[in-house]
């Protein structure tokens, strides 16, 4: 049986910016076979993109509502998006 994978939009918010979220977002990703991006965003948050499995993804989410240490999330939204299949694993980005 096939996974099917799922993508999600993400935007962190909080004490998120300054505090190795998007390093720690990296390896956490990683760690979790999940593929997509990370980046800061003007507005102070932190947005990334998980495409995965669905219970891959929804730990994702869990570990996001935490965040590395130094971190103080207030915040975590996601929606659906489509898979982009990028095959390039999982990114920081700008």
């Amino acid at each position: 049986m096939e996974i099917e994978a799922r993508a999600v939009l993400v935007r962190i918010e909080g004490h998120v910016q300054g505090v190795g979220f998007r390093a720690w977002t990296l390896r956490e990703a990683q760690a979790l076979g999940l593929a997509g991006w990370v980046r800061n965003d003007a507005d102070g948050s932190v947005a990334a993109c998980f495409e995965g499995p669905q219970e891959a993804i929804d730990r994702m989410l869990d570990r996001l509502r935490i965040g590395p240490p130094g971190a103080a999330v207030a915040n975590v939204s996601s929606e659906l998006s489509a898979v982009e299949d990028t095959g390039s694993g999982f990114r920081v980005t700008r």
